[in-house]
């Protein structure tokens, strides 16, 4: 099977995914996947339902990508479509912003045995935080979207969003502070 060269521009790949041809929509596909299913991991636990996720979220650049303006970078508009398609997937599970999340903490173990925090460690942190903890503080954090566009797409207030924020950094710090204690 031979793939179309990946050297193609953005936008002659784009241009090829609009006229339905099959071997553009899987180079770009291939291009961005990777890193998209990093993003959907991010707010989903499980691998199979970030990968449910990231494949919906193809689904939706294909059925939209003409309505991409070629404004801004591209995978910065996929990026924001995976974003709002895992939001869409948490908010079909119950109990999205659970109010006994506090409860968690004690279950957290510890995951670093080195004396330096590593990106992996703390992105193990991160995914141990409760829902609506990790949901709001990767949409800030890492995503850069500010309380009131937080609370816009999740549907709170923007003080349940500068809430969980708080909490989730505190639990974080915590958790930090405990792993570098028992390091020593």
């Amino acid at each position: 099977m031979r793939l179309i060269n990946l050297g193609n521009s953005e936008q002659q790949l784009i241009k090829k995914c609009l006229k339905g041809e099959r071997k553009a929509q899987k180079a770009l596909y291939d291009r961005y996947s990777g890193k998209m299913l990093g993003v959907c991991r991010r707010y989903v636990r499980s691998t199979y339902d970030a990968e449910e996720v990231l494949s919906n979220g193809f689904i939706k650049v294909f059925n939209k990508l003409e309505y991409y303006q070629d404004e801004g970078s591209f995978e910065g508009w996929i990026r924001k479509i995976m974003v709002r398609e895992a939001l869409n997937f948490l908010r079909s599970q119950k109990d999205f912003f659970d109010e006994t999340e506090d409860a968690t903490l004690e279950r957290l173990e510890p995951v670093a045995e080195q004396h330096e925090l590593e990106a992996q460690d703390l992105m193990k942190l991160i995914d141990e935080l409760p829902t609506g903890y990790r949901t709001v503080f990767n949409l800030f954090a890492i995503e850069g979207y500010s309380h009131q566009e937080i609370a816009y797409e999740l549907s709170i207030s923007e003080g349940t969003s500068k809430s969980q924020l708080s909490k989730a950094r505190k639990m974080l710090q915590s958790r930090m502070t405990e792993l570098e204690y028992q390091q020593l």
